[in-house]
């Protein structure tokens, strides 16, 4: 990679052991942490568990209340829902390193005003994803078990929930939405290499708001409140980005009909 002339030209093998590399050391990354998950399970079940209990803070804010008690009808399901805990909060906490990896691996084919965007993008990118993971935790997951658990078609069937299908709401909601918040940084991304500007974004509005609702459906079970949570913080994303974006590319007859 030379993007900007100065470096040694690589050959293809050179890129792709580049690439082996960055996977290696990112899986390595995130397989120690998960280590650290499974040292650590009281603490981590602790916080994994919180938004399956009444007394979240959350619901005592809203007034929400519902009786939920987990139980496991698989010899091995504790187990795999501990791996399954321990590789989800391996991969939240290791997501800096691994965007770091990614950064080191693209910028030598950037050139410089380019690599300047890219390594604030990145920097951004591990804020967001952890802005999104903390909408997840803190908001639409204890809005979905309260929709779902409250939820029924008949008062004859009782909603009897098994920890293993707790943990696949749990990982996929608060994983799914940290990356859903990553979009803002592709966007800002876009517009400092001269692909995007504001005058397009800002056409594209009512574009953006159909796609952030198909992507809130998405990545939440699709029941109208959690879709709303989502969807919310991430159309104001959009926008902070157009605030963000440069003018570059912008004729004045369009930065006089948006203005």
């Amino acid at each position: 990679m030379a993007g900007s002339g100065t470096e040694k030209e690589m050959t293809f093998w050179d890129h792709l052991e580049e690439l082996r590399g960055t996977i290696f050391r990112s899986i390595l990354a995130v397989c120690l942490f998960s280590v650290l998950g499974f040292i650590f399970k009281r603490q981590l079940f602790y916080v994994v568990l919180r938004p399956a209990s009444d007394d979240f803070f959350i619901y005592r804010l809203l007034g929400w209340h519902f009786d939920l008690q987990l139980i496991n009808v698989e010899v091995s399901a504790q187990f795999f829902v501990h791996l399954q805990a321990a590789c989800g909060a391996g991969l939240i906490l290791a997501f800096p390193f691994i965007i770091w990896e990614l950064w080191k691996f693209i910028a030598p084919a950037l050139y410089k005003n380019e690599r300047k965007a890219a390594g604030t993008a990145f920097l951004l990118a591990s804020g967001l994803f952890y802005s999104g993971v903390a909408v997840g935790y803190f908001l639409v997951l204890p809005a979905c078990v309260q929709f779902f658990l409250n939820y029924t078609i008949s008062e004859e069937i009782q909603n009897t929930i098994t920890i293993g299908s707790y943990m696949s709401m749990f990982t996929s909601t608060v994983l799914m939405i940290g990356i859903a918040f990553e979009f803002p940084t592709i966007i800002w991304m876009l517009s400092k290499m001269g692909i995007l500007n504001r005058s397009q974004l800002r056409k594209g509005r009512r574009y953006a708001l159909v796609g952030v609702l198909v992507l809130a459906a998405i990545v939440t079970p699709a029941d109208p409140l959690s879709m709303m949570i989502v969807a919310a913080p991430l159309y104001l994303l959009y926008e902070i980005a157009i605030l963000l974006c440069s003018k570059s590319a912008e004729t004045p007859e369009e930065s006089g009909s948006d203005a």
